[in-house]
């Protein structure tokens, strides 16, 4: 009979390991892990075990029970090297961070590090980026700046590093609103990566001056009152059209991919915009590219096969190219004296462009502006009104009075009127609660990027010279000091209610405010309209999980049936 043994002098302090493992966080969850293997594996085979009660299957026995005859130095032994390893594996830990840290910080001296924010820099090369894609591809995009919160207490603003620059996440309204109104301390600072595939003389990297001039020549033709006035016709027949259409492929017992066909329908709405006189052909080759360079604006630049990031660089050589040949074919036919019938869009009006010294934009800065204005006008207005249709069809309530407002609108059309006009449009009140309250929601555009010119002190903390900073909108929109409730849909909250500046950034805040935020919502508005009034989205797959990056959106594409219910509208 093999008599009871007592493990040894590490029992406790492995009793102690085991405890604080099952409840820490993700690294000790691993040594912990690491731990229980070690141990499995260090008892020989067939050597008895004793334990004063029986353990589950998979689990450890209990510490401080005994291990029969010579189990019991092999069991004291693997928690000796276990300990040991673990303490190793967290002091080099510590240290990475720490002289990371110290690698980073050190030229600042001491007295301005003493005024940095709280935070740490993370591994060397990768920082913060792991724990930023592990929340969001793990369906808790909130989790990555709570876990600042958690850490470090509501300061607002965090230092971290993340896309290879050292960074400072700002998280409150106040912080937001001082970072975005203050163009004199902070620029653009979006990643190398982002720039590299919109384009190095697009908004996104063009300075303040530039910025200003161009977004002056754009932003008439986009948002002016002649322009959506011009635009709503269109967007009124393609909305109708597409409706029909879906419903049609629905009543043949086919589904559709809700998300898709709506981000090709706000594709060719801003591709008429801008290109009025693409082709089909050119139209699908935009769109299908798009995609591929959508999906590695937020992925890390790994420029290696097989990589988001490699095959959104191959997507922007093809738009370059698509791009490059309508300009060729405007500039050729300008050239030869022939003027297009249509009306001119906007790569026309950035080709005869001209500041006040005479300079004309070069191929590279039309084409960047034009693969950025394409990119932004389609995916955001796509991906909310596929959205804002879900939670009206999820919410009866709210359903049945936003299609009441647009009954009403209908009955005070004059009978000679055709169509939608904006003053139509203007009477929407709660239909544009339901939309802004869907852009509070659903975050499309969660976070902004600047650069600090000049040492700037945000919230008492300091931002030095040079560093990049993260505009984490979405953690302003879920904030329930700002927005009580905030994970309920309630387009009730604005009714009355004007957001004070800093709390409600769905399209920026700012000179840098997005120039085509009032087209967006045209096109949404339009599209509501048209379905609250005579259609029904049924959902194959409701409880669909949801991917955060790009942008929200269900894995199926919204995969649905669209049934018409009404033939009077």
């Amino acid at each position: 009979m093999h008599r009871r043994v007592p493990v040894g002098p590490h029992s406790s302090a492995v009793h102690e390991f085991i405890e604080r493992g099952a409840s820490g966080g993700p690294r000790r969850r691993f040594h912990f892990a690491l731990f229980a293997i070690l141990v499995s594996s260090s008892v020989p085979p067939g050597a008895p075990r004793v334990c004063t009660r029986a353990a589950r299957p998979g689990t450890v026995p209990e510490m401080g029970e005994g291990v029969a005859g010579p189990a019991a130095m092999w069991w004291a032994a693997a928690a000796a090297v276990v300990l040991v390893g673990g303490a190793v594996l967290l002091l080099l830990d510590a240290a990475a961070r720490a002289l990371h840290g110290w690698y980073r910080e050190a030229s600042l001296g001491a007295a301005r590090r003493a005024r940095l924010p709280p935070g740490d820099m993370g591994w060397p090369f990768i920082g913060a980026m792991w724990a930023f894609l592990r929340a969001f591809k793990s369906g808790k995009p909130d989790a990555f700046v709570a876990s600042f919160i958690r850490r470090f207490g509501r300061t607002g603003v965090y230092r971290t590093f993340m896309f290879s620059s050292p960074t400072i996440l700002v998280a409150t309204p106040e912080a937001c609103k001082q970072v975005l109104m203050d163009d004199d301390s902070f620029v653009t600072g979006w990643p190398k990566a982002t720039v590299a595939l919109i384009g190095p003389k697009s908004f996104v990297a063009m300075p303040y001056d530039e910025h200003r001039r161009l977004r002056k020549l754009t932003a008439a033709p986009i948002n002016g009152f002649d322009a959506l006035t011009a635009y709503l016709p269109f967007i009124d027949r393609t909305v109708r059209s597409s409706l029909r259409a879906w419903a049609g492929a629905s009543a043949d017992g086919g589904e559709v991919a809700f998300l898709t066909e709506l981000r090709r329908m706000t594709f060719k709405i801003i591709v008429q915009i801008f290109l009025g006189g693409a082709g089909e052909a050119t139209m699908r080759a935009l769109e299908r590219s798009y995609t591929d360079l959508n999906y590695g604006m937020r992925a890390m630049a790994i420029n290696l096969p097989g990589f988001a990031y490699r095959r959104a660089l191959g997507a922007r050589r093809r738009l370059v190219s698509v791009l490059q040949g309508v300009l060729d074919e405007r500039r050729a036919s300008t050239a030869k004296g022939f003027r297009r019938s249509s009306s001119m869009d906007m790569m026309d009006r950035l080709i005869e462009a001209e500041d006040e010294r005479g300079r004309r934009l070069d191929d590279d800065e039309i084409i960047d502006i034009l693969i950025m204005y394409l990119n932004a006008g389609h995916e955001s207005s796509g991906h909310i009104t596929m959205w804002a249709t879900v939670f009206l069809q999820e919410n009866p309530d709210i359903f049945a009075k936003a299609k009441a407002e647009q009954e009403a609108i209908v009955r005070s059309i004059p009978a000679n009127q055709q169509g939608l006009t904006l003053r139509d449009f203007r009477k929407m009140e709660y239909l544009s609660q339901v939309i802004d309250e869907t852009l509070r929601f659903v975050n499309i555009s969660f976070v902004s990027f600047r650069q600090a010119t000049k040492d700037v002190f945000v919230n008492g903390f300091l931002i030095p010279k040079g560093w990049k900073v993260q505009l984490w909108y979405r953690s302003v929109h879920m904030d329930p000091q700002v927005y009580p409730d905030p994970k309920k849909f309630n387009p009730s909250r604005w009714e009355g209610h004007s957001p004070r500046a800093g709390t409600f950034l769905p399209f920026g805040l700012g000179a840098r405010l997005c120039p085509g935020n009032d087209l967006a919502k045209l096109e949404i508005s339009v599209f509501l309209h048209h379905f609250l009034l005579g259609y029904r989205l049924t959902r194959t797959n409701p409880n669909c999980r949801v991917r955060y990056l790009p942008h929200p959106r269900p894995v199926d594409n919204c995969l649905a049936k669209i049934t018409k219910v009404s033939d009077d509208y």
